[in-house]
């Protein structure tokens, strides 16, 4: 329900006003300091007050108000201007309608520090007196019932109660013990009338001679809000919720809101020089928009929104961290609901910065707090796709550009991946990552997508390996094992890209499967692969079973299994564990230091060899000839299997161990 206005509402419909660049906005030309102002005294009373009474539920709202709904007493100047807006867009309405011309159409505000004084007056509509007793004394007719209903069902009005019911007039009441103020019809040949009221119960109305069409409100302010008299004060307010507002806001003559709302316009309408220019006004910034998107719809909800992507280095976890608000404001027919509004885009683009405007949205009694709802829900999750389907236009027309964006907006979406519940939504986050691929040559990135369009006809899996660069993918042990298998493997080089995809699991009913992962499946499925050496170059089968079995007890509980791999060409083993990037992940969460026989049982590593690498034949011959040696050998070919797994980050106490193998290596020498 809209809210009630002392003046009445309308439909929302704009009219262009003049601007001036955002970044000047306050460059004020000779000019331009010509005051312009319509408040004067001449009115005057004819004849006797009429005294009426607030209805029973207007009571209640009053007394409401008077205890501050509002956590910001300041917005009764917004509630104020939003329903002179509302009168001069019906006036605007009727005389478009009618046909005849428009009279100047402006708001304008006036303060006096020495009565204590705050006045408003527009040129709007106006009101007759019985549209005056009407609206004053009475809620708006729709809401009326169902108010009563509610305070009745509980015992307390709290704001979600009566947040679906307006109070705009009302809420001059929470800065001021007297309000008055004049008001006549624009209709042609109405008389004027003067009304008054202390918020108590009653208000008085009598003719009044000198009025100009439209309403004029004067609040007499409460000792502990005279702050409101100030000049400077409500510049201030102004400047922050209705400096968009579609009709000249005047102070003391001085004229405010200068900045046109680009998100109402046309898109065709709107210069990039203009994009520029509010960009920089809405995002405090002095760069250019990387991307720009200029988002309008009416179904299934009304959205005028206006989207920036700033240039930007690329952030590290600490930036991400650190940046937890959003940066996108939230407007109703051009007036400021919230300047940083965090329900209506989820958290993961929060880099974003712009406006949405939406007609739709239900705001409570003061329109300051969001009511969590599913309509909210709903512009979340369109905004949402809205912007992801953006972004993927955005990499299909310049995959360059795209691609230094991901460079340094990627953690964004990583963890947007690991914070959203709903799979359909991460695999539409999961469209944006890109990654390089053993398929393509080094620098070239691919998406998901992509990788699923290369699949070979019957394959359900992607795979991909994390390492820190390609150098160590190419020649890490796991994409070696990988390469019999002719399959493409994804490299994942950021830190969070292992967590990301664990997360993710599958992708268009495909599994994301681990390089690491595949291996142990491969075993546990029998997969048989072909040797990468001659049998004449390779350890015998007695040769292989009896150095695994003096290996599982020089190692004892720090693996679970020892196992000979044909995959391996050029590495002398690595470790397998069922489960490697969720073991990866839950080592480095752990705040205590484990030792390698707490981290085997833990991880249950399988230590598989490779039967004809020269450091495993070599093994082979000194557990019997020197059996000290043989086994400084084997925990360093264990360490350095293991650190390569990413299973062990701490290096340091492998020094010792590696300086004596190779003080014994070089004793010959």
């Amino acid at each position: 329900v809209r809210s009630v206005r002392l003046w009445s509402s309308s439909c929302a419909a704009g009219v262009s006003v003049a601007h001036r660049r955002y970044s000047t906005q306050q460059t004020e030309s000779a000019e331009e300091e010509t005051l312009h102002t319509i408040i004067s005294d001449t009115e005057n009373v004819q004849g006797s007050y009429s005294k009426h009474e607030f209805q029973a539920e207007t009571k209640k709202l009053l007394d409401i108000v008077a205890r501050s709904l509002y956590s910001e007493k300041e917005v009764f100047i917004r509630e104020l201007i939003s329903n002179g807006s509302d009168a001069l867009e019906k006036l605007r309405h009727k005389m478009i309608t009618a046909g005849g011309e428009t009279a100047p159409m402006e708001i304008h505000l006036q303060t006096d520090a020495a009565t204590g004084t705050f006045t408003i007056q527009d040129t709007g509509v106006g009101m007759n007196r019985e549209e005056l007793v009407a609206n004053l004394g009475t809620i708006a007719r729709s809401g009326s019932k169902a108010f009563l209903d509610a305070l009745q069902n509980q015992a307390e009005a709290s704001s979600s109660i009566i947040g679906q019911f307006g109070v705009g007039f009302y809420s001059s009441f929470m800065v001021a013990d007297k309000v008055g103020g004049y008001s006549q019809s624009a209709e042609p040949g109405a008389p004027g009338y003067k009304w008054s009221s202390d918020g108590s119960g009653v208000f008085e109305i009598a003719e009044a001679s000198g009025v100009r069409p439209g309403t004029k409100i004067v609040l007499h302010l409460k000792d502990d809000c005279k702050e409101f008299s100030s000049e400077d004060r409500v510049k201030e307010v102004v400047t922050k919720y209705s400096n968009f507002v579609s009709f000249p806001i005047f102070l003391n003559g001085r004229r405010l809101n200068t900045l046109q709302a680009l998100w109402m316009m046309e898109p065709k309408e709107i210069s990039e020089w203009q994009h520029e220019e509010f960009y920089r006004y809405v995002a405090q910034a002095h760069d250019k928009p990387r991307y720009t998107l200029h988002y309008r719809a009416d179904a299934p909800l009304n959205i005028r929104s206006i989207f920036y992507v700033p240039e930007m280095q690329k952030p590290s976890m600490f930036d991400v961290s650190r940046e937890m608000g959003s940066s996108v404001a939230l407007y109703s027919r051009k007036v400021l609901i919230q300047t940083k509004a965090t329900d209506i885009l989820p958290k993961w683009l929060r880099f974003l910065r712009g406006v949405v405007d939406s007609e739709d949205i239900p705001l409570n009694l003061s329109r300051e707090l969001l009511q969590e709802s599913a309509l909210i829900r709903k512009l979340r999750d369109v905004l949402q796709q809205r912007v992801i389907r953006f972004l993927l236009d955005q990499s299909k027309k310049d995959p360059e550009k795209y691609a230094r964006f991901f460079d340094e907006y990627g953690l964004f979406m990583r963890e947007g991946i690991v914070t959203t519940a709903e799979q359909s939504v991460k695999e539409d986050i999961a469209k944006l990552l890109r990654f390089e691929s053993s398929a393509l040559p080094a620098g070239q990135q691919t998406s998901l997508m992509e990788y699923a369009s290369r699949m070979k006809a019957g394959t359900r899996n992607i795979y991909y390996l994390c390492a820190p660069n390609r150098h160590l993918a190419e020649h890490s042990p796991y994409f070696e094992a990988m390469k019999q298998k002719d399959m493409e493997v994804l490299f994942c080089f950021e830190q969070f890209d292992e967590l990301t995809l664990l997360h993710l699991r599958e992708f268009d009913r495909k599994k994301l499967i681990s390089a690491e992962t595949d291996i142990v499946v491969d075993h546990y499925k029998e997969e048989k692969f072909q040797d990468s050496k001659p049998a004449s170059e390779r350890l015998t089968d007695q040769q292989t079973e009896d150095l695994m079995a003096w290996m599982r007890n020089a190692l004892g509980q720090r693996v679970t299994n020892i196992k000979v791999t044909p995959r391996l060409d050029t590495h002398p083993a690595m470790i397998t564990v069922l489960e490697m990037g969720a073991a990866r992940h839950f080592l480095r969460t752990q705040q205590l230091a484990r030792s390698s026989e707490e981290r085997a049982q833990i991880l249950q590593p399988t230590l598989e060899i490779n039967a004809g690498h020269d450091l495993i034949k070599k093994l082979h011959a000194l557990k019997d000839s020197n059996p000290e040696l043989a086994q400084l050998l084997l925990e360093q070919i264990y360490d350095n299997a293991m650190i390569t797994a990413g299973l062990n980050e701490d290096p340091r106490p492998m020094i010792s161990q590696l300086n004596q193998l190779l003080t014994q290596a070089l004793e010959k020498h």
